[in-house]
């Protein structure tokens, strides 16, 4: 059952942080009940819903106006502020009731039209809805009670059944100035209903107060819940370790072949394969229950309309991988060429990739241009397998036709962003830093993040690692090892895979300087060097280059050389000779490689403050040179110290560097001797 978290003490914080004006106070519980009903995935994910409330302002003139705030564009309600409930003079809104038809287009020009404040975003297509219903809060869900009840062939039985006279019953319209007209009808029949049912869609609630509104929701979505047996939570992200997930990588690559152009980046994933995914995936039906469409209309926009089947059968190969993904994108290309000409206007061909999978023994998996938009998919993914079984075990699972599915996937407020925006250069990318807690490890992972990729931090401490990742940001992973133990590598890899589905770019960074004269090294001392200054960059190198193999789509590869490679320092031999013997490495590979697209170089830097670097060693090194500390650091052309984030703007723009192989960058703020000339 879903819990209600309303907190009388929450809420009047929220009320008092507003500010002195009533309104403004209104405003900040509406915020705080708006979040409540966003962060519960059993309410809703990832964009959908919104949420109103009707105040009143002064105008520009000092005079009294009614004011609807309601949820605008680009914001979700787990994280919503107050600027993401936009506030619209009401008054013009409700002129609109008398027109008999309005285009989107026009509908979202009158409203932003209306806005007090015209850098606000856009106000919610649903925002007719809210207006036109009376309450002064007005709640929009979709929860996963509701979607099994909306999607049932008797769905409006049923809601009598469960509810009397309590809620209204609104047939499914598309979301615009049409679903609102007719809501607001269905509301005026019987204004004493606490609610709408909305066919195929979803759950509207209301109330005189934040918290009545909120009560109701989680009350109306309890009484269903209890009517289909649902007396736990949806399992929204589970996932458990596994083997066995060799193909990702191989669908990866074969997905980005079928349906990007030639250097399209392959999907991010991100998989769930908790018992209940596996339990569905045992179904006798799930072909047929694929093929019926998403519990909502929301939901298509991140999903698609059905997800892409593998059975263990179709895992044997890269071929047979390969067929089901060019039938789902010529199964996906022969339903737009069936709905395209019905529509009002010329519609574009999404791309043609799935963008959720089922995939027998491994789990479901959610697919997007970065970690964010496929833990989306995956979540929506998750959440529509249960609606899926539990509808299709209560009466039928029968979502929107194939027409209606079209004219929300293909929505001309949607087709109007098409290439709009540019991704940033590293989107679909996946990034492993090995060192990935140290300086310059950490330096480079934000730098690469920065630009888009999705990182997994490899090191050995979990603790720094998980210190770098809330610096680092939620969309990104770690991976705890000692790099230089058998099957290291491997490892890596496979949380990676894990993480992400696979790999893209391995900046090869971890090491450790070991200071001595030669003759006074033993040789396990200049064997540990070696261990993890040549042996581990070799080794998860070559594991790199095979999964990117696997992928079948290039990669790169970017070694932390050093300029001791180049230029050794007094008794650094245990240091210098294994980073000159990475040298030749990149260069080996560099040949080897370059036949299957992976690029390789290197970076050459000298003096980083870093875990490798630290005040001691600085102070021996300055001592070993007859300098200070300072003269030290910045001992170079430029006389100024070159920091960690200097390293990771040259890894970054190495990356970039689209047609070049077997290169090696220096950041050393300019060193003669170090020179690669």
């Amino acid at each position: 059952m879903i819990e209600n978290w309303y907190d009388a003490a929450k809420a009047a914080e929220w009320r008092s942080n507003a500010g002195d004006d009533p309104a403004d106070q209104e405003l900040g519980e509406r915020v705080y009940t708006s979040r409540l009903i966003g962060q519960n995935p059993d309410l809703l994910m990832h964009g959908g819903g919104n949420t109103s409330v009707k105040l009143e302002r002064p105008d520009i003139f000092g005079n009294m106006q009614r004011v609807l705030h309601v949820k605008g564009s680009g914001w979700d309600l787990d994280v919503i502020e107050a600027p993401g409930l936009p506030g619209v003079w009401l008054d013009p809104l409700l002129k609109l009731r008398a027109l008999d038809a309005m285009s989107d287009e026009d509908m979202v020009n009158y409203q932003r039209s209306s806005l007090l404040n015209s850098a606000s975003p856009n106000p919610s297509v649903e925002t007719l809805l809210h207006a036109f219903l009376p309450h002064k809060y007005v709640d929009h869900t979709h929860a996963t009670p509701f979607l099994v009840l909306a999607n049932l062939p008797n769905a409006a039985d049923i809601c009598r059944e469960i509810f009397g006279d309590r809620l209204g019953i609104v047939p499914y319209i598309m979301p615009g100035f049409g679903l609102a007209k007719k809501a607001a009808e269905v509301y005026e029949q019987n204004p004493d209903v606490e609610g709408l049912l909305l066919i195929q869609h979803g759950h509207f609630a209301f109330g005189g107060t934040a918290k009545e509104s909120y009560d109701t929701i989680v009350r109306h979505s309890n009484e269903v819940a209890a009517y289909f047996g649902l007396n736990s939570l949806t399992p929204i992200g589970e996932r458990v370790p596994a083997a066995g997930l060799d193909a990702l990588p191989v669908l990866r690559g074969v997905i980005a072949e079928v349906t990007a152009d030639r250097d399209g980046a392959m999907p991010v994933f991100d998989l769930r394969n908790g018992p209940a995914t596996h339990e569905f995936m045992l179904r006798d039906d799930i072909e047929a229950l694929a093929k019926r469409g998403m519990a909502s209309p929301d939901h298509v926009l991140r999903t698609k309309g059905q997800p892409l089947i593998l059975r263990k059968a179709d895992l044997v190969s890269r071929d047979a991988i390969k067929a089901k993904v060019e039938a789902f994108a010529n199964d996906y290309r022969a339903y737009f060429d069936r709905q395209a000409p019905n529509a009002n206007e010329p519609k574009k061909l999404l791309t043609p990739d799935p963008k959720h999978a089922w995939i027998e023994g491994i789990g479901l998996v959610g697919m997007g241009g970065n970690a964010k938009a496929a833990s989306a998919a995956a979540d929506l993914a998750e959440q529509n397998i249960r609606v899926r079984a539990v509808g299709e075990d209560a009466g039928g699972f029968y979502p929107l036709n194939e027409k209606d599915q079209f004219d929300c996937e293909y929505w001309s407020l949607e087709q109007a962003k098409m290439g709009k925006g540019t991704p940033p250069p590293f989107q679909g990318k996946v990034v492993m830093v090995t060192g990935g807690a140290g300086a310059i490890g950490l330096a480079t992972a934000k730098a690469f993040a920065a630009k888009g990729a999705n990182i997994l931090l490899v090191d050995m401490d979990q603790g720094a690692l998980d210190k770098s990742l809330e610096s680092l940001g939620k969309w990104h992973a770690t991976h705890a090892a000692d790099i230089t133990v058998s099957g290291a590598a491997e490892a890596a890899v496979q949380a990676a895979i894990a993480a992400f589905g696979g790999l893209d770019i391995l900046v090869s960074n971890a090491g450790s300087a070991t200071g001595g004269a030669m003759l006074d090294l033993d040789d396990a001392a200049f064997r540990k060097a070696f261990e993890l200054n040549f042996f581990a960059h070799k080794n998860f190198a070559t594991t790199a280059a095979k999964l990117m193999q696997t992928q079948g789509r290039g990669g790169q590869i970017l070694f932390n050389i050093s300029k001791q490679a180049i230029n050794p320092g007094k008794n650094m031999g245990a240091y210098g000779t294994p980073k000159a013997a990475t040298l030749f490495l990149m260069r080996q590979l560099t040949l080897e490689l370059a036949g299957s697209g992976i690029r390789v170089n290197g970076m050459n830097a000298d003096r980083i403050r870093s875990g490798l670097l630290t005040d001691d060693f600085i102070k021996e090194r300055a001592a070993a040179r007859g300098v200070s500390e300072e003269t030290y650091m910045g001992g170079n052309l430029l006389g100024r110290e070159v920091e960690a984030r200097h390293v990771a703007d040259g890894f970054v723009n190495l990356a970039l560097m689209e047609r070049t192989t077997g290169h090696v960058v220096t950041v050393d703020g300019g060193n003669t001797e170090a020179e690669l000339r």
